[in-house]
């Protein structure tokens, strides 16, 4: 697996960003390594920065509680959203297209929906 992290390098003709493969030593503590399960995630941003709050719906559960939040820059989100996709990209053709339940063949539909043959008018 091969990481890059882009770092700001002095060159004669100035700094550029050039994509250096760099090794990191990150350390993993017990409870972190333990993970939070999360089925919702909510995303807001401004000119500076995302939030991500990270949440879990449990069914009968009226309230939900943000068990993480992570907050980055948007050209860390950025990178974060290519990985991401890099990574569901792999995994597919690994193991088969992920379904999404419940979404129409075409994608999902947001706001007003035609009625269903089963349904009638009053």
């Amino acid at each position: 697996m091969n990481n890059f992290i882009i770092v700001n390098q002095k060159t004669d003709s100035g700094m550029t960003d050039q994509p250096v493969q760099q090794q990191i030593n990150i350390e993993l503590g017990e409870k972190e390594a333990e993970g939070i399960y999360s089925n919702l995630a909510i995303i807001t941003h401004s000119p500076a920065e995302f939030v991500i709050d990270f949440t879990r719906v449990l069914p009968g559960t009226p309230k939900a509680k943000v068990h993480a939040r992570i907050i980055m820059t948007p050209q860390h989100t950025k990178m974060l959203l290519n990985a991401i996709h890099d990574n569901v990209d792999k995994f597919e053709k690994k193991f088969g297209e992920i379904k999404l339940i419940g979404e129409p063949p075409g994608g999902p539909i947001f706001g007003f929906q035609p009625p269903t043959k089963e349904e009638k008018f009053h």
